[in-house]
């Protein structure tokens, strides 16, 4: 990718960073941090499969002896 230069926009109370046209994400919500010397890092926000209830119940009886000799699930879901 070349080495465009965007500028951050101000709408309303908001700060935007357009997309160049050559990027095409696949995902529509994003997580937004601050790394290193002030780098703005987007993560794709996905499904947390250890969160969502349709899953565990799917394979809450999974068994892994020799990793947990137990359940697999409902022991890590601590909030």
């Amino acid at each position: 990718m070349d080495n465009e230069i965007i500028k951050i926009r101000k709408i309303g109370n908001e700060n935007v960073l357009p997309l160049p046209d050559k990027i095409q994400p696949k995902e529509h919500s994003f997580r937004v941090y601050v790394g290193r010397d002030e780098m703005i890092v987007y993560v794709p926000v996905r499904r947390n499969p250890f969160k969502d209830e349709q899953f565990i119940r799917a394979h809450e009886n999974s068994w892994q002896p020799e990793a947990s000799k137990g359940p697999l699930f409902r022991t890590e879901l601590s909030d």
